[in-house]
């Protein structure tokens, strides 16, 4: 099955189940209505419980199957996997007091059947959130499985999917959080309010925050793991381009959904910091090409009287000067045409900004020591025009160019 199939299969599953749940309610209802007319009161709780009890048990056997699937996929590190027991978990959770209701008198296990499953559910749930939390943070730096054009990591983009997975199912999860009682390992404060016995008499707000404090856990495991792995890269330059894609790309996902609102309830300043971070990795890019511009820059340059003739050291300096400039232009284009910008703007600010520097610190050179006679063959040394370097650069992250 590819992995679409395999979601459709998920789909068609969680519908059969939720739709078996909200039948046997209804059937449960019927079936204790039907008996009242027929039985004689002071056998028909008893009665009820005997005739619901197979139905019940494989209602609930089908599910303890889901959470049994569920902690295999947790052993597979397949956390999306996982996410089927969250709308079962919600439904189960919006089910319970009519549930509660049809099973009024009803011996104290079958009572308990359907409060058990939750409770397996919320702890695997639970299980599963904070195993992948752990998972993203020691996820193993594979030389082999590292973009080599420094695109956004496959860790990435995976991290960020399963967060967005979880915000059509916020307070489900939220729950499930608060259930394990994890205000301690947050270190946020229990108000006596919010704490009970029961994980649904956490208050919203509590689950919220904790939920928003587990994203801003994903998310702060994410960047140490992703700056791990930005040293497999040799050049740094080709690092910080790493970084910045998938800091870029984070920040990017988190402000097309509900995750921004989500993480600032405990973090005030992330999106601020993940600017910062980007803004960064593009300061540590662009000192990639010091190493060219710094052959044309007009310190230790001596300054040439017009019809005075030049010494050979001068002229020899000169040459020099233009051919590192040229040697180090060429190579760096090479190399970093293959490296990768997904996001197209972020891709056209990069390249702006290096063209204006390079072309600007170039013109300036070229001006002052273009016409100057250092060379028979000017044109071995003066390889490109301004708006040729300006050309080149921009075809800087692109290997279509």
């Amino acid at each position: 099955l590819t992995l679409t199939g395999r979601d459709d299969v998920f789909d068609i599953e969680i519908d059969a189940y939720i739709h078996c749940v909200s039948a046997f309610v209804k059937l449960a209802q019927s079936e204790y209505q039907l008996l009242t007319e027929i039985v004689p009161e002071h056998h028909q709780k008893k009665t009820f419980d005997s005739l619901i009890q197979e139905s019940l048990d494989n209602l609930i056997m089908e599910g303890d199957n889901i959470v049994s699937a569920a902690r295999k996929a947790i052993i597979r590190h397949d956390y999306s996997a996982v996410l089927t027991i969250f709308p079962i978990l919600k439904h189960l959770k919006q089910m319970k007091p009519e549930f509660d209701q049809v099973l009024q008198g009803t011996a104290a296990g079958t009572k308990n059947k359907l409060p058990g499953l939750i409770t397996s559910m919320e702890t695997t749930g639970a299980k599963a959130l904070e195993e992948f939390a752990d998972n993203i943070k020691n996820d193993p730096d594979k030389e082999y499985n590292m973009p080599k054009d420094g695109t956004v990591h496959e860790l990435t983009s995976n991290a960020i999917l399963f967060l967005q997975q979880l915000l059509d199912f916020q307070e489900t999860a939220g729950a499930m959080l608060a259930s394990q009682v994890l205000g301690d390992t947050y270190n946020i404060p229990l108000d006596p309010r919010e704490t009970s016995s029961s994980a649904s008499s956490y208050s919203s707000e509590f689950s919220r925050r904790l939920l928003s404090t587990y994203i801003c856990k994903v998310l702060g495991n994410l960047q140490l793991n992703l700056l791990s792995k930005s040293k497999v890269y040799e050049d740094p330059a080709l690092s910080a381009i790493f970084l910045h894609n998938n800091y870029n790309y984070i920040l990017k996902s988190l402000e097309k959904s509900e995750l921004i609102q989500l993480v600032a309830v405990t973090q005030k300043t992330a999106e601020r910091s993940y600017r910062e971070l980007i803004e960064q990795q593009i300061q540590t890019y662009q000192r990639s090409w010091l190493k060219v511009t710094d052959y044309i820059l007009e310190r230790n340059l001596p300054v040439f009287q017009p019809g005075v003739k030049l010494k050979d050291k001068e002229r020899q300096m000169i040459k020099e000067r233009f051919k590192g400039f040229n040697d180090g232009l060429e190579e760096l284009c090479k190399i970093q045409k293959a490296w990768a910008i997904p996001d197209m703007e972020q891709r056209d600010k990069i390249r702006r900004a290096q063209k204006t520097i390079v072309k600007e610190t170039y013109g300036a050179f070229l001006n002052r020591y273009g016409n100057v006679p250092f060379t028979k063959n000017p044109e071995k040394y003066i390889r490109y025009q301004v708006d040729q370097v300006g050309e080149m650069i921009e075809k800087l992250f692109d290997t279509s160019a």
